[in-house]
């Protein structure tokens, strides 16, 4: 299995994402905007993701450049589409990986990954050969290939997908993304396939499984209730779900007047209630006043 992923990272034609560009990125931009070096804009102890990835020591975070979706509200659009970032080598990537462990990192945490998924898992095989032990987790935006995500079984420990969207008229208008909920759907069952439900330790902080996050936009209460419907239906009501308020108009957001806002404090609380009245029994929720730029890193390089 290692020689088969160190054989992709050398492909000339990326299909690493539903994108499938099919282009030598050695020599060609994919839609992701990066080529295959590796680039990231910061490295950090983050504290402020849910509270069983934080805990009380950070979790090691690493914001990579790029991204195979075109996000008008990105709050980070400054690495995710305008390319800010340091090109680093797998020998350093693995590198950061070990200090963030020296650091007493609970996790690491591997922010909009999957354009990098063959030289990420090469680094961490490498970093795991030399002494890593904690937790890893794939924090993407659940836009993704069955096909690449099993690469990466028994190598990823926790899945962090963000299910944006059911209608595809959101996707292709907000994000650009063809089938978007076809293949976050479908990632989602083969995540949970590998690592199944949240395990944590004795200090609540969580080992393995996956862990479902959806960032409500203005206005799709009901697209949000969808989603909603179909992870209650489609995996077990033990899964955890964070439904967070933190959307905040940046980027492109301001040509879209229908999402140039903060959500709906009403529509908030509506589909919390709807998730709890249908059987969701784990997860977190965010304070109204989530939806700030404070929370917004300032991608500087950091740790790179």
């Amino acid at each position: 299995m290692i020689n088969k992923g160190m054989m992709l990272l050398n492909k000339t034609s990326c299909n690493v994402c539903p994108r499938c560009c099919d282009v030598d990125r050695n020599n060609t931009l994919g839609y992701c905007r990066v080529g295959n070096n590796v680039k990231v804009a910061k490295v950090f102890l983050h504290f402020w993701e849910e509270p069983c990835i934080s805990g009380d020591r950070g979790s090691g975070t690493v914001f990579f450049t790029g991204c195979n979706l075109s996000c008008v509200f990105c709050q980070n659009y400054e690495i995710s589409q305008e390319g800010k970032g340091k090109e680093i080598t797998i020998d350093r990537l693995c590198e950061i990986f070990l200090e963030l462990q020296e650091k007493k990192a609970h996790n690491i945490n591997l922010v909009t990954p999957t354009h990098y998924t063959m030289q990420i898992r090469e680094a961490i095989i490498k970093a795991k050969s030399l002494g890593l032990n904690i937790p890893i987790i794939y924090n993407s935006n659940g836009y993704e290939k069955i096909e690449t995500l099993k690469l990466l079984e028994g190598i990823i420990d926790v899945y962090l997908p963000d299910i944006k969207y059911y209608d595809e008229k959101y996707s292709m208008r907000y994000s650009k993304a063809p089938r978007y909920f076809y293949y976050a759907s479908n990632a989602l069952l083969e995540m949970y396939r590998q690592v199944g439900s949240p395990k944590f330790d004795d200090n609540g902080i969580i080992r393995k499984g996956v862990m479902i996050r959806h960032l409500m936009i203005p206005g799709l209460l009901f697209d949000s209730k969808k989603i909603v419907d179909w992870v209650l239906k489609n995996l077990p009501n033990d899964i955890y779900f964070n439904i967070m308020s933190q959307y905040t108009p940046m980027h492109k957001a301001q040509y879209y007047p229908e999402i140039n806002k903060k959500i709906n404090k009403k529509h908030y609380e509506a589909i919390i209630e709807y998730a709890m009245s249908i059987g969701l029994k784990n997860g977190y929720f965010q304070d109204y006043d989530s939806s700030t730029k404070e929370y917004v890193p300032n991608f500087d390089f950091e740790g790179v």
